[in-house]
């Protein structure tokens, strides 16, 4: 059974309630992550809470408990579900917003669903994204709002996810980090630019073991002709071969070995980010 925590309580998440004076219901006002279990333990906990409370901060909303409190309601709440979970943890704009120009009386909850993996086809045959020349408002703060990834890819057939690619720049997919592989390097865009994925931390921690280069740049897609590889990755999807971007077929159009063995090492070393 999905739980959620709210209220100061664990419930069933079909009985879980807000109020429609809610600002992110009103105006959409509201940060979250998503993080997920590996043999029941949370992986990337830390940075994951680290980056929430940075979200949190950007967008003007005070911190409604500390981190170690979320930590512990996390934790009871795996405890709770006995299985593989899926962790997200939001805070809302509450219902006013106050006269220091801060959102004073934020919500907090928590929803705890079982993971469920993607189709294993994935990462055998790769997937496609749309581009599109877009990206989102303050990269580095994971919002709610997720509305340009839902026009970006209407009436488009095939893609599993949007690719934001402003001015011809690869920026991040809608629920990603992009990497593309040129010339032996890992090329993948700045935290400056694009959400700083934990995700993406462990693939640059496992570049830096493998002695693979990495460049810290938006890659281009007038580069892709050229590109031996590309993959995204996500805290539920791991590493995801990238075999087409738009009407470009990325080499030879099957996924790389370098994608796939970065695949495998950090399935190898995932032990070492649980907590």
């Amino acid at each position: 059974m999905n739980l959620c925590y709210i209220d100061g309580k664990f419930l069933p998440l079909n009985e879980a309630q807000l109020p429609v004076t809610d600002l992110i219901i009103q105006r959409g006002v509201g940060v979250f992550e998503t993080i997920c279990t590996h043999s029941r333990k949370p992986l990337m906990l830390t940075p994951h809470l680290k980056r929430l409370e940075g979200s949190a901060v950007s967008s003007s909303i005070v911190m409604p408990l500390t981190l170690e409190n979320i930590a512990r309601i996390i934790r009871e709440g795996i405890q709770k579900m006995g299985c593989e979970t899926m962790i997200r943890p939001y805070i809302t704009g509450g219902d006013s917003f106050g006269e220091n120009h801060l959102f004073n009386e934020p919500r907090f909850f928590v929803v705890f669903e079982a993971v469920q993996k993607p189709n294993p086809d994935i990462y055998k045959k790769g997937v496609m994204l749309h581009p599109i020349n877009a990206e989102r408002y303050l990269p580095s703060t994971k919002s709610i709002n997720y509305m340009l990834s839902f026009t970006g890819q209407k009436n488009v057939k095939g893609a599993y996810e949007i690719l934001y690619c402003p001015e011809g720049e690869i920026v991040e997919g809608a629920h990603s980090t992009f990497f593309l592989v040129k010339n032996g390097h890992l090329i993948t865009a700045p935290t400056s630019r694009a959400l700083s994925g934990t995700t993406r931390q462990i693939i640059l921690e496992l570049a830096k073991r493998e002695s693979i280069p990495v460049e810290e740049r938006c890659p281009l897609l007038s580069e892709l002709k050229d590109a031996e590889e590309a993959f995204i990755t996500g805290t539920v999807k791991e590493v995801v071969p990238v075999v087409k971007i738009g009407d470009q077929i990325v080499s030879n159009g099957t996924p790389g070995k370098l994608t796939q063995h970065l695949h495998h090492i950090y399935l190898l070393n995932i032990d070492e980010w649980l907590e």
